[in-house]
């Protein structure tokens, strides 16, 4: 996490940089194709502009709050709805990837589909799981859009557990599962004591993968549903005030790297609880 902090402060150094320096017209290719965006304050404000406006009343309205209290209960509705579709996502990826390690008919049955599930346009599926969602009814409770996003976020990150878990179930050697067959050690002893530790290595970085995952498909998918409340529909009603209010736009793009560094601090977290099994981790 303190190594994406110190990205994210060479990243603003860079934009300062090049705003403070760079041609207001942009720098074009063949005169007409840009390569470098225009440097004047209504495309690149200031980092200490956009600071400043984070302090400042959302709108002239009366009552209304600051731009950093709307950012941060956007950021925390966000991350709620990307943890539960992390959560659900880990663990439909995990429980695929035990299926497919237990049974070779499983694994080529599945792999293909898993795969191929990753090529959906996640603009196109969006409505698609939401017309479905509004058909059902839990516990007398209907589907909500909230749902929805979660299940979304939750479909981007199975992806990378699934196939992390996988390899790292099938990284033993054989000379270990021979061991283990010898001493006549059932299936899910062997599970626990052998295959398990050693998938954590291929497994971190799967995770990483799947947090990161599930904050873009969580943001992409409230914007695609229009859903109230969150980072997403935050880009939304900001950006429509960028010509008058520049600095302002910018603001859910601070909520959403916040969001980033807490999943990569979670993970974190899951690491080092599991640091005696990362001997070697691979990428």
């Amino acid at each position: 996490m303190l190594l994406g902090v110190v990205g994210v402060a060479v990243l603003l150094g860079l934009w300062d940089l090049y705003a403070a320096k760079g041609p207001d017209e942009g720098v074009r290719l063949g005169g007409e194709t840009y390569v470098l965006p225009r440097a004047d304050d209504s495309t690149m404000p200031h980092t200490w502009d956009m600071v400043r406006r984070l302090g400042e009343p959302v709108s002239s309205a009366p009552g209304q709050p600051d731009v950093l209290r709307a950012v941060l209960d956007a950021s925390t509705f966000t991350l709620a709805i990307a943890t539960r579709g992390f959560v659900i996502g880990v663990l439909v990826g995990v429980l695929l990837a035990l299926v497919m390690s237990r049974f070779r008919v499983a694994e080529s049955a599945l792999l293909p589909w898993i795969v191929l599930s990753q090529t959906v346009p996640l603009i196109a599926l969006a409505p698609v799981v939401r017309r479905w969602g509004s058909q059902i009814v839990i516990a007398g409770e209907p589907w909500t859009n909230e749902q929805s996003v979660a299940v979304i976020a939750a479909y981007l990150a199975f992806f990378p557990v699934a196939v992390g878990a996988l390899r790292g179930l099938k990284s033993p050697r054989a000379t270990h599962l021979d061991l283990l067959h010898a001493y006549d050690v059932g299936w899910w002893r062997t599970l626990r004591t052998l295959r398990l530790p050693s998938s954590v290595p291929f497994l971190m970085p799967a995770l990483r993968l799947g947090a990161a995952s599930a904050v873009i498909g969580t943001i992409v998918a409230e914007v695609s549903l229009g859903l109230k409340g969150g980072i997403g529909r935050m880009f939304i009603d900001y950006t429509t005030t960028a010509s008058s209010d520049p600095a302002k736009s910018f603001a859910p793009i601070f909520g959403a790297v916040a969001i980033g560094l807490v999943a990569a601090g979670v993970v974190g977290l899951i690491g080092l609880l599991l640091r005696p099994y990362r001997l070697a981790e691979v990428s």
